[in-house]
């Protein structure tokens, strides 16, 4: 963790703020005394979360998931609406 003086942040501010966005901490010293830390803030979302943890990478791209296609059965198989229907049914005698 590097430290920076607090003259040193005032000068510079946004120049801190856009390394700590970028992920980077920083201890604020007063006369050589720490005083702060400048950290990423925690993640609020699920996703947010997920993302900084690495158990999910986000999109590349947006896409609509009206364009993908929707996979074909395999013959003889039984549409999955037919089955839930079914499952329904069962459950309810």
């Amino acid at each position: 963790m590097e430290r920076i003086g607090v003259r040193e942040l005032r000068q510079n501010a946004s120049k801190y703020l856009s390394r700590v966005t970028a992920g980077e901490t920083f201890e604020v010293t007063d006369r050589g005394r720490p005083v702060a830390r400048l950290v990423p803030p925690e993640p609020t979302t699920l996703r947010d979360r997920l993302i900084a943890q690495g158990r999910l990478r986000p999109a590349r791209e947006e896409a609509d998931l009206l364009d993908i296609e929707p996979i074909p059965l395999p013959s003889g198989a039984r549409p999955p609406s037919e089955l839930v229907s079914e499952m329904r049914e069962e459950e309810l005698w």
